[in-house]
């Protein structure tokens, strides 16, 4: 059976769609992957199912095989987004979320419109609703880089961070010379409770006036 352009322009612009909204998402989060990648990924997935459907003819006895490969090349796709640094993983929501944004393309491009909206409302709940309604849920990362004049007063810093509830999930002090002073410059990883507020890192130079602060991401 042949589709019609109306069909098919039909489930391209929902997997764009629907791709797109989750994409929105990401890229409100300035996530690495966000609207562009997303809807591409579920265009892109529509199409490789309409292809393996309709765009080889009457011949093709497995179908389920392109859409089969298009599953292994996500994998390829959502590692890239993926970082490991300083013992911390990142991205593995985002890779997650095209891994699934496939699927919804694969599902427009069969016809499955009501599973592909279904599961991208259910998408949008996890990552959005649900965070707003229990913003204590889960655990985040933060970046701090300061320098401090001596390991005394990073010991002292470090004993504040592990009272406020805070985890030290990695960290790395150089030594800095220049010609007026000798100071430490420290990089470290945090791991607070989601809904923790940056601003109470930024207390920390009132709590300890040796300590400037010049990064918090």
């Amino acid at each position: 059976m042949d589709a019609t352009y109306t069909e098919i322009t039909i489930r391209l612009s929902l997997a764009l769609v629907l791709g797109g909204a989750i994409g929105i998402e990401r890229e409100y989060r300035a996530k690495e992957a966000g609207f562009r990648t997303h809807f591409l990924v579920a265009l892109g997935s529509a199409l490789f199912c309409l292809v393996s459907q309709f765009g080889f003819g009457v011949d093709l006895k497995d179908s389920s095989r392109v859409a089969a490969q298009v599953v292994s090349g996500i994998g390829f796709l959502g590692a890239g987004t993926i970082i490991f640094q300083k013992n911390v993983v990142r991205g593995l929501t985002t890779a997650a979320g095209l891994w699934v944004t496939a699927a919804i393309g694969l599902a427009c491009g069969t016809g499955m419109y009501i599973a592909a909206v279904i599961t991208t409302l259910m998408v949008l709940l996890g990552l959005e609703v649900l965070n707003l309604l229990i913003p204590q849920l889960g655990n985040t990362t933060m970046e701090l880089s300061f320098s401090a004049p001596n390991r005394d007063s990073v010991k002292k810093l470090l004993r504040q961070i592990k009272q406020d509830g805070m985890e030290v999930h990695s960290y790395e002090l150089k030594d800095r010379r220049t010609s007026k002073e000798e100071f430490l410059e420290v990089s470290m990883e945090i791991k607070a409770k989601r809904g923790f507020h940056t601003l109470r890192v930024l207390d920390y130079m009132n709590d300890f006036s040796d300590v400037t602060i010049s990064t918090i991401e």
